[in-house]
């Protein structure tokens, strides 16, 4: 029998090699491969899904953010209008100032004054002011329209007029009940006593 040479014996292991190789790669590597294809293509959908949702969610942040900024600058708007004074006695004699200064301007008189109890409004308190004033027609009415447009936001919450005597009917004395808001933060305080019984 011929023995095989060395070049021979060479070629043959070179060939046995290769088909072991080829035989691995056809049963073992070809195969995890197209597994690992297809679990990365069962992948894409729920990864596309998880990118919308990210997606979306950026897109919702960015509203909430212009939501935010809108609302803020309203509170930023309206606490400009409230009354000055961080507890109810301070913006209570701020709103007496306002309420003097603009009963000066309208020519009125002041007789009475006084605070009433505050009152929880939500996340407002109510700070009314109870003022007597004296003077005619076109002067009162000067004055409500000046309570009206002041930057202040005031309501008017009562108005009582009457005659001050039989013989002087343009002479009214005018009780009006205005109120201011403060920010709450906390039960209201007692109100204080009143300035003092109406003059003559």
């Amino acid at each position: 029998m011929n023995r095989l040479s060395k070049r021979e014996q060479v070629m043959i292991g070179a060939a046995f090699l290769a088909a072991i190789l080829a035989s691995g790669y056809l049963y073992v590597v070809e195969p995890r491969w197209a597994e690992i294809k297809n679990l990365e293509q069962d992948r894409i959908p729920a990864r596309e899904q998880v990118l919308t949702k990210a997606r979306a969610r950026i897109n919702q942040q960015d509203t909430v953010r212009s939501e935010l900024a809108q609302i803020s600058q309203a509170v930023e708007k309206l606490s400009q209008r409230l009354l000055p004074g961080a507890t109810p006695p301070l913006a209570a004699s701020a709103l007496q100032k306002e309420i003097k200064d603009l009963a000066a301007a309208a020519s009125v008189e002041v007789r009475s004054e006084r605070i009433l109890q505050p009152v929880e409004r939500g996340d407002l308190l109510e700070i009314p002011v109870e003022i007597t004033v004296s003077g005619g027609i076109r002067e009162i009415t000067s004055l409500l329209y000046r309570l009206e447009g002041t930057t202040m936001f005031l309501t008017l919450k009562d108005l009582k007029v009457r005659v001050i005597s039989v013989g002087q009917p343009r002479e009214l004395l005018t009780t009006l009940t205005v109120s201011g808001f403060i920010l709450s933060s906390g039960p209201p305080q007692k109100a204080e006593k009143p300035a003092g019984p109406p003059k003559g």
